[in-house]
């Protein structure tokens, strides 16, 4: 019963914290005064002299969609060029050498498209200065694209025969100095108090209290008998040739904690550790993960009421996040029930007791710190995947096979269940476009979405919207499965196997960046096909979604009559949620079927 409060107190928080943040950013949005309007409109008005941004400048789409792209494209260029050169540049005291072209290139594509999928080691890749100034920059812009992107869109539903849809430069300035900034510091601020390293030391090294021995390998030797002053390993008697006495242990430092509150907030994702949010000194305590783990879905869960403000019809809102909340507190109930239970092969004939004790979590505990235990690992992996976040403080791969089934179905779904930040939202208006669309052939109408009429152009853009992530997915880990090389990369054979390979792709394509930890990423091809597909995945929803609201933001509204199908009640929120599913069922139920469900299906018989 314990556990089962733990998870609604996850939630209740979140939704909570949510709704007056949600009014925030639309004050900020809107242009309205806040309580911190005295301190950051000096510096939002500042920015606007020095880079001589016009307040009331309107940008059509075409603009708007311009706007983007090269500003991204030169963020593209000064990162890669970043990696390629942090060897000769400063900000580096542990002397790491230039990133690997591919490398370079796959780490550039995925903190700019707000994935942050990481195929490298954090702390023994990347300088300080290359994760200061090159990814922690990223984090904020990429963020707060995605969020300047939704608002255009919310002005195109709101305007009436007009062309402009704001400017992308006014949006950005606003949400970076209002928004990103001050949420950031105070989160980053709370993260060093409960632990997580914040300096610019280089690596220190401590001794072990007790020596451990490795073969030539790496592998641990077990039961080893160790003789520093002789400098020889023995095992059962046996002197143990090339073995090596290890009596340091490496300690990574630099600027995490700034870097972690970013990358919570904006659904980035990524780590500065190799191992992300599991490592003690990025995520040291259970205050930290509840701080860390709520801010995955903050900034996406207050922009649903944001955008019921926004369009002057909270219970749209309203209904939008609940949509989201019941598919996130259902796939939350599954992967909590499958890793409660632990997986089939423990369970089978009683032969392991997995009755939770003092003694004994229960469940499955593999892969996931003893810290956080299951049910923070559990809701960690269902808000990380739901939040377009890719953050992780246990090992997925270690999940049950269901358990596992669930991350990867919600970022197979487009990352509309509250996805990342903004991209998430106008994500699932390009759902909601689509369902009223159907709605309104069903009985005969033309279908209206906030007093617009939707036709075939919006359609057009809306179905390529909410296509895009099932396309990158399937062509990618279709091609990647074909390639020879690739399966060298696996860490298992059969469907697991195929879930590594699957959910790779999928985490890539739905701009996510986890990882199920058991798949050797690192390679030129994966480097370089991975890339590709988050770029597509990423700038095809933009041009989507800047291209309908574009067309919205012309048109005038149309009065609401007894025969106009409601937005707002639970029917819609039920279709909603069925087109969703049906979209990422009929998508991907063939290829989970050859991995998860598979591997599921093996394990019980």
């Amino acid at each position: 019963m314990s556990t089962v409060v733990q998870y609604i107190l996850y939630l209740a928080v979140l939704v909570v914290l949510a709704i007056p943040l949600g009014a925030y950013m639309y004050k900020v949005m809107n242009g309205d005064k806040t309580f911190l309007s005295p301190i950051l409109a000096p510096c939002e008005n500042a920015v606007y002299k020095v880079l001589h941004i016009d307040k009331n400048e309107e940008m059509s789409g075409k603009q708007y969609t311009i706007a983007v792209v090269l500003f991204s494209a030169c963020g593209f260029v000064f990162l890669f060029l970043l990696q390629m050169l942090q060897g000769v540049l400063p900000g580096n005291p542990q002397g790491l050498p230039n990133v690997p072209w591919d490398l370079s290139f796959n780490t550039t594509a995925s903190f700019l498209t707000n994935t942050n999928w990481q195929a490298y080691t954090g702390e023994s890749t990347l300088s300080y200065l290359t994760q200061a100034l090159g990814l922690t920059v990223q984090n904020f812009v990429s963020a707060a694209t995605g969020i300047a992107v939704l608002f255009a869109m919310i002005r195109g539903f709101v305007k009436v025969k007009s062309s402009g849809l704001g400017s992308f430069w006014v949006d950005m300035t606003r949400i970076i100095i209002h928004i990103l900034i001050p949420l950031n510091l105070v989160i980053a601020l709370c993260l060093v108090g409960g632990g997580v390293i914040q300096n610019l030391h280089p690596a220190d090294a401590v001794s072990l209290v007790e020596p451990i021995a490795v073969d030539s390998e790496g592998n641990v030797l077990e039961n080893a008998k160790i003789d520093t002053d002789s400098n020889t390993v023995t095992v059962d008697g046996k002197a143990v040739k090339d073995a090596q006495i290890i009596t340091d242990e490496f300690v990574p430092m630099g600027p995490a904690a700034s870097q972690v509150a970013i990358k919570q907030t904006g659904t980035n994702g990524g780590g500065f550790m190799g191992v992300n949010s599991a490592h003690p000194l990025e995520n040291p305590s259970a205050f930290t993960n509840l701080i860390e783990m709520i801010s995955l879905l903050l900034i996406p869960a207050g922009l649903c009421f944001t955008f019921g403000k926004g369009v002057a019809n909270k219970k749209q809102g309203i209904a939008i996040f609940m949509a989201m909340f019941i598919c996130l507190a259902a796939a939350l109930a599954v992967v909590a029930v499958n890793e409660q239970a632990a997986t089939p092969q423990l369970a089978q004939d009683g032969a392991v007791n997995i009755t939770q004790s003092t003694d004994q979590p229960g469940g499955n505990m593999e892969g996931k710190e003893a810290r956080f235990g299951i049910a923070s690992s559990s809701t960690w992996a269902t808000f990380t995947t739901a939040a377009s976040n890719g953050s992780v403080n246990s090992m997925h791969d270690s999940f049950t096979p269901i358990g596992g089934l669930v991350p990867m179905l919600l970022m197979m779904l487009g990352e509309v269940i509250f996805g990342g930040v903004g991209c998430g939202l106008y994500g699932m208006l390009a759902f909601a476009i689509l369902t009223v669309f159907i709605a309104g052939l069903m009985v005969g109408r033309t279908p209206e979405f906030l007093g617009k009429k939707i036709e075939p152009y919006e359609m057009k853009w809306a179905v390529l919207v909410c296509l895009a992530t099932p396309i990158a997915i399937l062509v990618g880990s279709g091609i990647a499965a074909v390639v020879p090389g690739v399966m060298d990369s696996l860490n298992n054979g059969g469907p697991h196997g195929f879930s590594e390979l699957m959910y790779t792709y999928s985490s890539t394509g739905g701009n996510n960046g986890s990882a199920f930890a058991g798949f050797n990423a690192n390679t030129v091809f994966i480097n370089v096909s991975t890339a590709f597909v988050m770029l597509f995945a990423r700038f095809l929803p933009i041009v989507g979604t800047l291209a309908i609201a574009q067309n919205l933001v012309g048109k005038k509204k149309v009065a609401t009559t007894a025969g106009t199908l409601s937005t707002t009640n639970g029917l819609f929120v039920f279709m909603l949620i069925l087109i969703v599913l049906i979209v990422g069922a009929l998508s991907f139920f063939p290829a989970l079927s050859l991995g998860p469900i598979a591997e599921y299906f093996q394990s019980i018989v």
